[in-house]
């Protein structure tokens, strides 16, 4: 099969995965705190990733100038924007936590046009403006509360640090197990969150992980979204232009918008639809250039 299908397959199927992440986390945010459900989310994904390394025989080797970009992949991609993801949506809402991080292929064409000199066309500098039209819509009118509003704020950050990381992995060899990478990665934003998680971990209650469906919430984000998503995401960049992969992003709102209205009972108001169309139509505009 083509690579560049294979690529756009991973990057799709990678954000289904996230958008019912955002679901997922909403339910288990309202009884442990951000930083400790991301934390014990990389422990689970970190064993998971181990076990399918030395499982398939893939290489454990890194060479050494390139730790400082896997490292930095970890810090921005895993441990800043993941944490601000759950941080926003435990303020907001799980569609508004998957439909702002969805302007991400945006911000991607920017970054792609700093560090990897991708060309930016006409089309893709109007989706940019578009989508932070959308980003605008969601967060600063409709009648939201403050917690809304500061969790779509908080959002936005966490879609810039995914774009960046996005294209940082670019820059990273392709002969590398990509399964090596990510766990790698995924490691170093683990110990970058240690210090303020492990403390809330500890004084968490203990009744909170007596609850089978804690543990089966922290399995589908350990293994299924962080350990198999996060290695398709990196698998499909590797495989398709920064600035048109990221495209595949638009998925994740779709999913998380459906789930969150049909498990959580979400309200979905007329701005929250108004800023959709206009993320959406920057994604169709970035298609039609790619």
């Amino acid at each position: 099969m083509n690579s560049r299908y294979v690529g756009s397959l991973s990057m799709a199927l990678a954000a289904n995965i996230w958008g019912g992440m955002y679901v997922v986390s909403k339910v288990m945010l309202t009884t442990v705190q951000p930083m400790e459900l991301v934390w014990l989310r990389y422990l689970v994904a970190l064993a998971a990733l181990a076990i399918s390394v030395a499982a398939t025989g893939q290489s454990w080797r890194i060479r050494w100038r390139h730790l400082p970009l896997v490292a930095t992949v970890g810090v921005i991609g895993y441990a800043v924007s993941i944490w601000t993801q759950f941080l926003g949506t435990k303020l907001s809402t799980a569609q508004m936590g998957a439909m702002i991080t969805s302007a991400t292929p945006a911000f991607m064409v920017v970054f792609a046009r700093l560090l990897l000199a991708e060309k930016i066309t006409v089309h893709r500098a109007a989706s940019v403006m578009l989508a932070t039209a959308g980003v605008l819509m969601i967060v600063g009118i409709g009648g939201l509360s403050p917690s809304y509003k500061l969790g779509g704020v908080i959002l936005v950050v966490a879609a810039l640090a995914w774009a960046l990381m996005s294209v940082l992995i670019k820059r990273i060899p392709r002969d590398y197990s990509q399964v090596t990478v990510t766990m790698y990665a995924i490691a170093v934003a683990t110990l970058c969150i240690s210090p303020v998680a492990v403390p809330q971990v500890m004084h968490a209650s203990l009744g909170v992980w007596l609850r089978p469906s804690m543990w089966a919430g922290l399995l589908y984000i350990g293994v299924v979204s962080t350990a198999g998503a996060f290695f398709l995401w990196n698998q499909g960049l590797q495989l398709v232009d920064a600035s048109s992969g990221g495209l595949f992003f638009f998925f994740q709102p779709l999913t998380g918008t459906l789930l969150g209205w049909l498990i959580l009972g979400e309200a979905i108001g007329w701005s929250f639809w108004i800023g959709a169309a206009f993320i959406v139509s920057s994604v169709l505009l970035v298609i039609r250039d790619s």
